[in-house]
């Protein structure tokens, strides 16, 4: 085909109708238009719901994979925090678990503290509160050390109880702990009395396997006492307060081959496992001589009495009688 045979004019479109600058502006200018219609005044509202109406049944299928997806990672997610919610929930709860037992014994301790301050406001001496630390080192002997020594005023012989009453004696005293005997040793003795009959003895420790007992010695068979009597100390001894509860009579055995009773009596206080207890100071102490007359201060002995006639004590004559 020949060259010249070729139409060489432009199509009608672009040789018909305004330029192609002329249509930017227009279409440009009713753009802004409509932008500013819709928004003040919503007149492309119908149209963009039509619009969505015909496009979401599309618009939720796409949408299908992209929330699976989601949703799985957010099952993956969601198992993992919960198993470690699970994790931290199980600790959580043997910890819960200790605190209560620890809370328990808590409250077992302050109300044996409470009845310890109340029992010391009972009794008119110095006392002061200590903690047992662990139990002696000599298996043959019934001694626990406890936390207070002689910096904090601890005195050897001090008498020691607990809320439902005396445990024992301090023995030995350290700068900053104390050795204390139980009243269940051997060689602790301590005197008490028959809280029904007021009738005074000794009681005497007697260890045992599964614990330990205290006995009443020397007490004739024709005496009164009888099982759940209360024994309490008398107080002759000058260590131990008068009234303080010791022990309660569980057994009173008469025989008929001796003429005395064996009676045994349990302790009232807590002898093994016992934590806070109070050190009583003695009620009386050791005279301290007077530097003047360089002996210790007496009383005037009675007159009769051997102190009163023994060589190189003055006598005073009674009135109307001569030396």
């Amino acid at each position: 085909m020949p060259l010249e045979s070729l139409d060489r004019l432009p199509p009608p479109f672009f040789k018909q109708g305004p330029s192609a600058l002329s249509r930017l502006v227009f279409y440009s200018a009713l753009a802004l238009f409509l932008m500013v219609a819709d928004a003040r005044f919503r007149v492309a509202q119908p149209l963009r719901a039509g619009v969505a109406t015909i496009l979401y049944p599309a618009q939720w299928l796409a949408l299908q994979p992209v929330q699976m997806v989601q949703t799985f990672t957010s099952y993956l997610t969601d198992l993992k925090t919960a198993r470690k919610t699970e994790l931290a929930a199980r600790v959580q709860l043997a910890e819960q678990s200790q605190r209560a037992g620890q809370v328990e014994q808590l409250l077992l301790e302050n109300e044996r503290l409470r009845q310890l301050l109340a029992l010391k406001d009972r009794v008119q001496a110095q006392a002061i509160a200590a903690q047992v630390l662990y139990d002696a080192t000599d298996p043959y002997s019934r001694r626990v050390v406890i936390d207070k020594g002689q910096l904090q005023g601890i005195e050897p012989g001090s008498p020691v109880m607990d809320e439902h009453g005396v445990l024992g004696q301090v023995t030995r005293v350290y700068p900053f702990v104390s050795e204390m005997t139980l009243l269940i040793d051997r060689d602790q003795v301590i005197p008490v009395m028959n809280a029904r009959t007021g009738t005074r003895s000794v009681v005497y420790g007697a260890p045992t396997p599964h614990g330990g007992l205290l006995e009443l010695r020397y007490m004739s068979v024709t005496e009164d006492v009888k099982e759940d009597d209360l024994l309490t100390t008398s107080g002759v001894d000058g260590v131990y307060p008068p009234g303080l509860p010791v022990a309660r009579v569980i057994s009173v055995d008469r025989r008929s081959d001796s003429s005395f009773a064996r009676i045994q009596g349990r302790p009232l206080a807590q002898m093994q496992g016992v934590m806070h207890v109070m050190v009583l100071s003695p009620v009386s102490r050791p005279e301290i001589p007077d530097g003047s007359t360089g002996a210790p201060n007496a009383r005037p002995a009675p007159s009769g009495s051997p102190a009163a006639t023994r060589p190189g004590t003055p006598r005073t004559p009674a009135p109307g009688v001569s030396p």
